[in-house]
């Protein structure tokens, strides 16, 4: 079947990079493109789409995004007197439990994917909080969250997460990783069968990966596994680290390195690695403040790092810098990490975090994070087609709204939506040349239901955190309004 859109504006891809085509249109047969121009004069389209005064970018790729329930809403503003009591206490390490049913945990994908999509999110990498699970992520949390993810219609790169600790906070308040490398092997078997699955699945909509948690909860050897794995099936590793002064601490008190030479240690600077965050290196004021050649050994091992710039602003961090990133040869892809999954505000968040950090207003201009969204995800995954308008690539695409008032007046495209927009005006996308969301809806998803449920389920989570807490506070106390309640006086 053939599908056309117009549009008033095309982010097309020509000669190598994005360029701007004004009243396109967009073709693709079943789900490949195959005319993107200002005129089609091919075989007749069997469905015929005037988008208006709308910009059709590539489907945006996020790489870290969250797939749970919001935390951040809860632990991103925490004093130092709350924020230990919003991890594991050591002695919860040894009764820790499910807070959700297998059954809710599926809800809770199916909730999270849902506002991916509604974000004009076409290829998605999963994160989901392990704070609340009795240890990670399981095989069957995945194929859940695989039937799920086929049925919405979104690109996903899936495996469960795993790990042998967990960070903990000890009784007199000390922070350190507890272990349980039974676990952490159980977990790997998992991921592997994971991997089995979805190959045997065939379906090019879901994608194995690994994914294991954080570089401190992991054991030299767990690396090293993953390392081999990672390289005999040919699969992208995406591992959170170089994130944390913390997580630099604890791993130069465990192993007596920093977090990059332990990747190199174990091998997993020679696979195809994602780094989320990527943000404590020498160039990091809290290190060395100054480049000593780790951005040249990422450059050098092909690593991409993802960049989430609103959750690294919402915790106190900053990327130092894209633009020095970018000139080092380090691929720069986009992650949320957080809610809302709203890259645009991220971008735009990241252009302007940029000025500050390098101290010119042409920093980190909109045009490279549009790159890092699109192509520089599309790198990351080893997929050259992903992340491009262009005959042959792969028909994923989005559409954002420009003809709202309160967007103001428009000058380029791009960045008038990312200085005036949010992702909430994505309008229709489609994934392999299936539609995903039409008119800004989903079709057959009920997302008023959605909401209420998530709501209810956020209680129940919000609720535990004081099961964990060192010294046994509850949530209300743990997080308290942020003004005083209404009283009523006597009459």
């Amino acid at each position: 079947m053939r599908t056309r859109w117009r549009a008033a504006h095309v982010l097309a891809y020509q000669n190598g990079g994005h360029v701007l085509l004004r009243d396109g249109e967009v073709v693709w047969e079943d789900d490949t493109l195959v005319h993107v121009g200002p005129r089609y004069d091919g075989p007749p389209v069997d469905v015929d789409r005037d988008l208006g005064e709308a910009l059709v970018l590539p489907g945006l790729i996020d790489l870290d995004a969250l797939t749970d329930i919001d935390h951040l809403v809860l632990d991103s503003w925490a004093s130092p007197e709350h924020g230990p009591g919003l991890q594991w206490s050591r002695d919860y390490f040894d009764r820790s439990r499910d807070v959700f049913t297998a059954e809710e945990r599926a809800f809770v994908r199916e909730y999270a994917l849902t506002q991916l999509a509604l974000h004009g999110i076409t290829t998605y990498m999963p994160i989901a909080s392990e704070v609340h699970s009795a240890w990670a992520e399981t095989y069957d949390d995945l194929r859940a969250m695989a039937d799920v993810s086929r049925r919405l219609g979104l690109r996903g790169y899936l495996g469960p997460s795993y790990r042998s600790g967990v960070n903990v906070v000890h009784a007199d308040g000390r922070r350190g990783v507890a272990f349980d490398e039974e676990r952490g092997r159980a977990g790997l078997r998992d991921a592997e069968r994971f991997l089995e699955y979805a190959c045997a699945l065939g379906d090019p909509l879901v994608n194995g990966a690994l994914l294991p948690c954080r570089i401190e909860t992991l054991t030299p050897d767990l690396m090293q596994a993953t390392a081999a794995l990672a390289l005999r099936r040919d699969v992208p590793v995406r591992l959170h680290c170089l994130q944390g002064t913390l997580e630099r601490q604890l791993v130069r008190e465990a192993h007596g390195c920093t977090p990059l030479e332990l990747l190199a240690r174990t091998g997993l600077l020679g696979t195809r690695l994602v780094v989320p965050h990527g943000i404590v290196l020498d160039v990091h004021p809290g290190v060395h403040g100054e480049d000593r050649g780790d951005l040249a050994v990422l450059a050098r091992a092909g690593v991409s790092v993802v960049h989430c710039p609103q959750t690294s602003l919402r915790y106190g961090d900053v990327l130092h810098s894209f633009g020095r990133y970018r000139r080092a040869g380090i691929n720069l892809a986009l992650g949320t990490d957080s809610f809302p999954p709203d890259l645009i505000r991220g971008m735009d968040m990241g252009v302007h975090l940029a000025k500050v950090v390098d101290g010119s207003a042409d920093a980190a201009p909109a045009e490279a994070y549009v790159e890092a969204a699109t192509l520089g995800g599309a790198r990351a995954l080893g997929r050259t087609d992903l992340g491009r308008i262009e005959p042959g690539a792969q028909a994923d695409l989005v559409a954002f709204r420009l003809d709202d008032l309160r967007d103001g007046v428009l000058d380029d495209p791009v960045r008038t939506l990312l200085l005036n927009g949010t992702a909430r005006q994505a309008a229709h996308s489609v994934v392999a040349g299936r539609r995903v969301l039409v008119d800004g809806r989903i079709p057959g998803v009920d997302t008023d239901a959605l909401r209420r449920r998530a709501q209810a389920l956020f209680g129940k989570m919000r609720t535990a955190y004081g099961e964990r807490d060192v010294q046994g506070r509850g949530a209300d106390e743990l997080f308290p309004p942020t003004f005083p309640p209404f009283e009523e006086t006597p009459r």
